[in-house]
């Protein structure tokens, strides 16, 4: 789906091993970089049965299916799987629905011989409550760290370049997945769209893939000599570090992915966006040099304190100076929310 010459302009792959020589868990979550692992799950019942039929695969998932209803993207097939905003940026360009497993799997079905189908698509829903018991027959090994398993379901689709906040092993059950990856640096060339107003909760690159539009986002091109390729098959996986964008196509008639999320902050910590949400209404617009000394506080207290940064206040009364855990969190939502409605 992504136009060749958008393919021909990226210079790298991204690494591939052998699915023995690492654990798809925590074996290689500390790179740094993209990692694709060929066969990692190739033994899991799914991707047996997605081997086989379609017909299989769809009979296996819903073996595990409760009846909950998922949210799932549908449009027409003018969307060309694109899940994208509408022309005036006041709405998206598909209907964000909720369906059962068995109709979207009937949905999908029923179109894959269509030359251009229908838009439908999963996006991310958590396997314990959707599919109970299937990771446990579908289980990613090495993982001592918390994780979270989510299934993506859907025909052929294209996703906008994105970022995660966590750590994030993507594992192809059904179809074909292409990646195009960016390290977090090509931020200033990718030409995000808004924070606040996004298809799916990630802002994303406003740029088409398939048919970009060098005079309006010249930067892209730095962008591409940056970015890496991944494209994998059923049983593969791709380790995408925390931060790192990545455009995502599913390129088969039904594709199936489930990914695993770590979670590297801690589990009281808020989304990081909404920090920066907060800092682009309060400190933006200042003047620069009120800007320059926040940022000196921002480097003082957030992003490099010294372990003796609040040795000098009393430990009792450190408030958020001090360790954080739950209890500390809660509080503190609570003095900003009162603050922010004040």
């Amino acid at each position: 789906m992504t136009c060749n010459s958008i393919l021909e302009q990226i210079p790298r792959k991204a690494e591939e091993r052998p699915a023995a020589s690492a654990t798809p868990g925590d074996g290689y979550v500390k790179l740094g970089h993209p990692l694709i692992l060929r066969g990692a799950v190739s033994d899991w019942p799914s991707v047996r049965h997605a081997q086989h039929s379609d017909e299989r695969i769809c009979d296996y998932l819903l073996q595990f299916d409760t009846g909950a209803e998922a949210p799932v993207f549908v449009a027409g097939s003018q969307a060309k799987g694109r899940i994208f905003y509408d022309e005036d940026f006041t709405g998206l360009n598909a209907a964000l629905k909720r369906a059962t497993l068995s109709e979207v799997l009937n949905r999908l079905l029923a179109h894959r011989d269509d030359q251009r189908p229908p838009l439908t698509y999963i996006g991310g829903a958590p396997i314990a409550h959707t599919l109970p018991g299937f990771e446990t027959e579908n289980a990613l090994d090495g993982c001592a760290r918390p994780s979270t398993a989510n299934i993506w379901i859907g025909g052929p689709t294209r996703i906008s370049a994105h970022y995660d906040y966590s750590d994030n092993v993507a594992c192809v059950v059904a179809g074909k997945r292409r990646f195009i990856l960016f390290p977090p640096d090509q931020l200033e060339n990718l030409y995000v769209g808004p924070l606040d107003f996004t298809p799916a909760g990630q802002p994303i690159s406003l740029i088409d893939f398939d048919d970009p539009d060098h005079d309006r986002y010249p930067r892209f091109r730095e962008a591409l000599e940056h970015a890496l390729i991944a494209e994998l098959t059923p049983g593969d996986t791709l380790f995408i570090p925390s931060m790192w964008w990545h455009h995502v196509e599913a390129l088969g008639v039904l594709n199936i992915l489930v990914n695993h999320w770590f979670q590297s902050a801690p589990a009281y910590a808020d989304p990081p966006t909404e920090a920066l949400m907060h800092a682009v209404m309060t400190l933006r617009d200042l003047p620069s040099e009120e800007r320059r000394i926040w940022r000196h506080m921002f480097e003082h207290y957030v992003f490099d304190p010294a372990e003796d940064d609040a040795s000098h206040i009393p430990a009792h009364t450190r408030g958020i100076l001090g360790p954080l855990d739950e209890a500390a969190a809660r509080r503190m939502r609570a003095m900003l929310r009162a603050r922010l409605n004040a």
